[in-house]
């Protein structure tokens, strides 16, 4: 239960910013992690392995009370697919407009869009928006060459010049829009976004397959040398499908995993399995997510949030599937968490609604002490499955005084009982009602 070192790792999902820019976000929220805490907290230099698939660095953190409370060591790795992702961004227009919107109808015709309704109108609104906006865009620039072209044949230029000259006006705005207004939009990053998913789903990326097969065997390696308490596989967003998928394969290669050395726990935070398992060509991820689903050495949590559009709230990763293990299954636990009570009132109102930002509140550092904190799940001293069976004793030792005070919430954490049961308390406010389930 109380952890001196820890190995957490990391999957990115589809995000083209890669490492530097996520080990600089990382650094700076973990000094607001410390200050928060009033803990110290230091963290090296990354290093890449080789083949620069994997990059890892260390963080110790401790309180400051002189060797009555607590240090943890954390041997933190980054999984890395950027060098995929910035090669699929680097696709023309020409090419991957018409490639998503010809995958986008498929998906409407096939139903995969009225699953996404059904499971969540939020992330189905969210992932309609690029191609709402693609139509205004595309609108916008018919009509003024519509108009461009009509005034030539009002002016008795001969045809075909009005006509020719209309489409020209019509594909240099819906490019130019569609390149300069990026920032604002992300038009392009989403289409590509759909285009990869859905390759991913029908297993048309063997690069992806290789590299993930590359990751499994990896964690084995660790599993069977670390000398941590626990080993948290933690994925974001898209990584969560890709860490649920890097698992499975790791069981494959070892069915032991889990049963030998540290313990280990998967963790995915704003996930959104669905735009992977609800193809009905991706049945090999849905037999992978029903083995995590009662694999007995394993535990899985699942953190959600309201506010995030692009995570599916509230969702069973398992039965909204269509997978039931009945009595034997036993994960994932899935834990609300209320962005609205880690972050001060006039900060939150700043990004509520900067989908993108609310998207990665779920791996920056928390304004107020509370039982959901990325970086005590990360850095602090209490094992991940104590802290999502009992966040209100893992929270008092994060905010204990004292020594005598934190030995006190150890003692009562530790008499707390272990997870499970088919209610847990929710990590939010103590007034809620319980909230959070396991399987």
């Amino acid at each position: 239960m109380r952890v001196s070192n820890r190995h957490i790792i990391y999957v990115q999902g589809y995000d083209p910013r890669g490492l530097a820019q996520y080990y600089r976000m990382f650094r700076t929220e973990l000094r607001k992690f410390a200050r928060l805490y009033q803990l110290s907290a230091t963290i090296s230099r990354p290093h890449s392995r080789s083949d620069d698939e994997i990059t890892s660095w260390s963080i110790e953190t401790g309180t400051q009370d002189n060797g009555q409370g607590w240090r943890t060591r954390t041997d933190y790795d980054f999984l890395r697919f950027e060098d995929f992702i910035q090669n699929d961004l680097a696709a023309p227009i020409w090419r991957t407009v018409p490639h998503a919107v010809w995958l986008y109808w498929q998906m409407i015709f096939c139903g995969t869009i009225g699953r996404f309704w059904r499971a969540s109108w939020r992330f189905a609104i969210f992932m309609t928006w690029p191609h709402i906006i693609l139509l205004l865009e595309a609108l916008v620039a018919a009509g003024t060459g519509f108009v461009f072209g009509k005034g030539l044949d009002a002016l008795g230029v001969p045809w075909p010049l009005p006509w020719l000259a209309g489409s020209g006006i019509f594909i240099a705005l819906l490019w130019g829009a569609l390149r300069y207004f990026e920032n604002q939009t992300y038009v392009l990053y989403l289409l590509r976004d759909t285009i990869w998913t859905i390759q991913f789903s029908h297993r048309r990326r063997p690069d992806w397959d290789q590299r993930i097969d590359r990751f499994a065997q990896y964690l084995t390696e660790v599993a069977r040398t670390s000398e941590a308490d626990e080993i948290v596989l933690v994925g974001h967003s898209s990584g969560s499908f890709l860490a649920a998928e890097m698992l499975a394969r790791a069981l494959q290669l070892d069915p032991a995993l889990g049963r030998h050395g540290p313990r280990i726990m998967l963790l995915t935070v704003g996930a959104n399995f669905p735009i992977v398992g609800f193809h009905k060509a991706a049945s090999d991820f849905r037999d992978h997510l029903a083995r995590l689903a009662v694999e007995p050495q394993i535990d899985w949590i699942d953190c959600q949030a309201r506010k995030d559009v692009m995570n599916f709230f509230p969702l069973d990763p398992i039965a909204s599937h269509g997978i039931d293990p009945g009595s034997a299954r036993r994960n994932p636990t899935i834990v609300p968490v209320r962005f609205r009570e880690i972050i001060r009132p006039e900060h939150y109102n700043l990004f509520r609604w900067q989908f993108f930002r609310v998207h990665f509140q779920f791996v920056m550092a928390n304004e107020r002490p509370h039982a959901y904190d990325f970086f005590m799940i990360v850095c602090g001293p209490v094992a991940l499955r104590e802290r999502m069976a009992h966040p209100a004793g893992a929270l008092a030792i994060a905010t204990a005084s004292d020594g005598a005070e934190r030995e006190q919430a150890w003692s009562e954490l530790a008499g707390s009982g272990p997870l499970g049961g088919s209610v847990a308390v929710n990590p939010g406010s103590a007034k809620e009602p319980a909230a959070r389930r396991r399987g």
